[in-house]
């Protein structure tokens, strides 16, 4: 028996950051080196329009590397929300994985970092604090790290390798209508 008082549940798009949703010329973090992958935010909107949730899934062992802090994460991501806010979009989650095998700094040295893809942790954190249909949802990756935690999460996942995110979707029938 479902609980009346939980909210319906809904499709969720993943997506990549680095690569999927803007250029990937290694450990952007700062707003100033930041460019948008055509049709990444035009994405985010249709997606937004149609019901789904949208949540971005990033490794950033730049982080665990000490090439930038967690901190420079969080402002990213809030100036890329601000971007998208002007265009009517939005994310409704960001979540990030700073932890890196061979991290110099200790505090994020994992031998086998569950949120760090191909584990699925940032994807299942997700499932469990969302009110996300699993079976409906889609991750949107640029390596194949990224299809492993899909998989693993039980999740649909498509490889983008370039392009117009928007068009690349539109060619896959991926797009919601």
């Amino acid at each position: 028996m479902t609980d009346p008082a939980a909210p319906p549940l809904r499709p969720a798009l993943f997506l990549d950051r680095d690569g999927v949703l803007n250029e990937d010329h290694g450990y952007v973090h700062r707003w100033e080196d930041f460019r948008w992958i055509p049709g990444a935010r035009e994405t985010v909107v249709a997606f937004n329009r149609a019901g789904w949730l949208v949540i971005v899934v990033t490794n950033q062992s730049g982080v665990g590397r000490g090439y930038y802090t967690e901190a420079d994460v969080h402002t990213l991501h809030a100036r890329m929300a601000e971007d998208l806010a002007a265009m009517g979009g939005g994310v409704d989650a960001f979540y990030h994985a700073p932890q890196h095998p061979d991290a110099p700094l200790e505090a994020y040295r994992h031998p086998d970092p569950p949120d760090r893809k191909p584990n699925p942790g940032m994807i299942l954190r997700a499932l469990a604090e969302w009110p996300i249909d699993r079976g409906r949802s889609l991750l949107i990756g640029d390596k194949p790290s990224d299809l492993e935690a899909a998989l693993r999460a039980g999740i649909r996942g498509v490889l983008f390798e370039g392009g117009n995110l928007q068009q690349f979707l539109a060619d896959e029938a991926l797009l919601p209508a």
